[in-house]
């Protein structure tokens, strides 16, 4: 009994709830946005907006990256054969 709960868990989360087009692009906004953010960070001044604009900016390039090669990486395991 167990096992077959396990099993519906893990079909639902196969499931895709975004559509792939916006999925595929995430990535690119969070490295779209933390350069942006980046830039902006140089030309502001008021009050802790500078900091705050390098922190978000630094944030969104690395999550982004992350993204872009964990996915990288789980296609080319998937290519290659192997799952997990």
């Amino acid at each position: 009994m167990e096992n077959s709960v396990f099993r519906g868990l893990i079909k639902k989360r196969e499931k895709m709830w975004i559509s792939k087009p916006i999925y595929e692009g995430l990535p690119y906004f969070y490295l779209i946005v933390g350069v942006v953010t980046l830039a902006a960070s140089m030309y502001v001044n008021h009050w802790y907006w500078p900091t705050i604009s390098f922190v978000t900016g630094m944030f969104c390039l690395v999550a982004g990256l992350v993204v872009l090669l964990k996915r990288r990486d789980a296609r080319m395991k998937v290519k290659r054969g192997q799952k997990s």
